[in-house]
């Protein structure tokens, strides 16, 4: 991110889906839709050519099946975060399900939202990535992290605790408020979480607790 208004690709299937997302976007100071797509190929390009801050890439795309070699939300995804790493993906999606969350978070994607969520959610998710945050909509966090399994000897309980706040997506004064610490003591709760897990960043601290089942799934 450079300054300025947060520039958007949209990438989904149905074209009045997209329509109605850009209008919300373009409706929200400090957003800029500047391409949309329905193809996941196309998105990959667009958003080399363009490189956009944010992707909001829809989960499934018909252009998955086609015979073309066409791909969906997750390669899509995949290959933005590989070759655009300027941008930050947004899932956008009606799936919650664990399996796509996670699939989604390894193959990169900086947040997971739901389109039957309110517009302030997607408004967060799309902020807390272009700065390099997480966030998770509130359904796909619980199936996640409602219920976090005994860490064992790699993360302490606090640090668990962390962890499962940073990937809801809240900033470091907002972990030590829920949390009833200091943004000094949170910090150093991340140094040692980032040391103990071998990870340089949040979104990349969230992948591996999934990756290792440091967050787990709520059986609720």
């Amino acid at each position: 991110m450079t300054g300025g208004a947060l520039r958007i690709l949209v990438v989904d299937d149905h074209a009045v889906v997209r329509a109605g997302l850009r209008a919300l976007l373009d409706g929200e100071p400090g957003f800029d839709v500047i391409a949309e797509t329905g193809d996941g190929r196309d998105a990959v390009l667009l958003a080399q050519r363009l490189r956009p801050d944010v992707v909001l890439m829809d989960l499934r795309l018909s252009d998955a099946a086609a015979p073309d070699g066409g791909f969906g939300g997750i390669e899509a995804t995949r290959r933005i975060t590989a070759v655009v790493p300027g941008a930050s993906v947004v899932v956008l999606t009606s799936y919650s399900g664990r399996g796509d969350v996670v699939r989604a978070v390894e193959a990169g994607a900086r947040g997971y939202i739901l389109k039957a969520g309110p517009p302030e959610e997607l408004f967060r998710a799309v902020r807390a990535a272009a700065v390099g945050g997480m966030g998770l909509a509130p359904e796909a966090a619980a199936r996640l992290v409602g219920r976090t399994a005994d860490p064992g000897p790699a993360l302490s309980k606090r640090e668990t605790e962390v962890v499962r706040l940073l990937a809801q997506g809240h900033s470091n004064r907002a972990i030590a408020s829920c949390l009833f610490l200091t943004e000094a003591t949170v910090k150093s709760h991340l140094v040692r979480i980032y040391r103990k897990l071998g990870t340089e960043n949040r979104a990349g601290t969230v992948s591996e607790a999934l990756r290792l089942g440091l967050l787990e799934l709520d059986a609720g």
